[in-house]
């Protein structure tokens, strides 16, 4: 076992060895209540937070990582890279999926060295204990993540990394281990504390999203596309039928008209996690109709994609299939055919054929 470093050796090392597994950025804040507990609290009573409800079950754990582990001291973040910011090639009738879902499961990559990453912080620290959290856990954690210096929090809530950009995926280790924070004493390029504005007057995330989810620093997921097209597992309201583009899961918009995301040279020299390389960034939505449970279990092996059921997946097709109609009268024929004959279909998901009953512009089926 290796001897014990003091706080800021201790940071240091964890910096370094964080860097070594290829984490992109890491750093580290105190274990604190969350400043934004209000303002989480408000957003849930405003039922902001749609179907997911165990946001709302989980308030004083997401608002306080310290009731994760006893005596918690630490918490340290680390990001994966996962996009340079390049434009994609939008294809007719194929629905585009988000970036972060091109590539194999994200929680995997990350969780494996978040493991290797807690078992040194146990040997440098000795008798010392830590969890993993990262999309585990509903903790804040873009919030610990400005804490640690990795960036700040733009207008679309999204971590910001100047010169990065926002394609990041979080993990995080929390720890009783007593280490530096960032801020104590940060390098001379971590200059991105919880309070910077990183957007200015920029408004470009909230004048492009097309279903007017985003206010300035929070998000009405159940306007969000990408809420609607992985979390909410119900039908979807008429009012974004037309209206959410060629999104079958997931949505990037507001991360690609942010101008800290446009692709520079910088950027394409930083790269991304070679791990997290897309395997496939669309789908054809017609062929997603005619889908079995078979076919969706062959994609969705070992990928985040598996948090869409079935139904869900063809659900979602429609709804891009209709935005796509509206901008593409040539493929009004096929499309319109094909969702007659799911209306009709009663041995189809109610949830679908009431998707195709919008997408013809009738009633909900009953």
């Amino acid at each position: 076992m290796s001897a014990a470093l003091d706080r800021v050796a201790l940071r240091d090392a964890v910096q370094r060895e964080a860097q070594r597994l290829g984490f992109a950025l890491v750093g580290v804040a105190r274990a604190e209540a969350s400043a934004r507990r209000a303002e989480l609290e408000q957003w849930i009573h405003d039922g902001k937070h749609g179907e997911m409800q165990w946001i709302a079950d989980r308030v004083t754990e997401a608002a306080d990582v310290r009731t994760l582990l006893r005596g918690a001291r630490s918490v340290i973040c680390v990001a994966d890279r996962y996009h340079t910011g390049a434009a994609d090639r939008v294809e007719v009738g194929r629905g585009r999926i988000a970036r972060y879902a091109r590539t194999k499961d994200y929680h995997d990559i990350i969780r494996d060295r978040l493991r290797r990453l807690g078992r040194f912080v146990r040997e440098h620290a000795p008798s010392s204990e830590t969890r993993l959290t990262g999309d585990i856990h509903p903790i804040l954690e873009r919030e610990q993540a400005a804490r640690a210096l990795l960036g700040a929090i733009g207008k679309h809530t999204l971590l910001i990394r100047p010169g990065l950009g926002s394609y990041f995926l979080l993990g995080e280790i929390i720890t009783d281990a007593d280490i530096a924070a960032s801020d104590e004493a940060p390098p001379s390029d971590a200059t991105h504390a919880d309070s910077t504005d990183p957007c200015g007057q920029c408004t470009r995330c909230l004048d492009a999203c097309p279903t007017k989810a985003i206010t300035p620093w929070s998000v009405d997921a159940t306007r969000c596309t990408a809420y609607l097209t992985i979390e909410h597992r119900s039908a979807i309201a008429p009012e974004f039928f037309g209206s959410t583009g060629d999104w079958w899961f997931g949505c990037d918009i507001c991360q690609e008209v942010c101008p800290h995301t446009q692709a520079t040279r910088a950027s394409r020299r930083a790269g991304t996690n070679e791990q997290l390389a897309p395997r496939l960034d669309s789908i054809d939505l017609l062929e997603v109709l005619g889908w079995s449970e078979a076919d969706r279990a062959r994609l969705v092996v070992s990928s985040a994609l598996k948090r869409a059921t079935l139904p869900m997946m063809k659900r979602n097709a429609l709804l891009a299939l209709a935005s796509m109609v509206r901008h593409d009268p040539a493929l009004a024929p096929s499309v319109l055919a094909r969702a007659a004959e799911i209306e009709r279909d009663e041995q189809e998901d109610p949830m679908v054929r009431d998707a195709a009953c919008q997408l013809r512009g009738c009633s909900a089926i009953d």
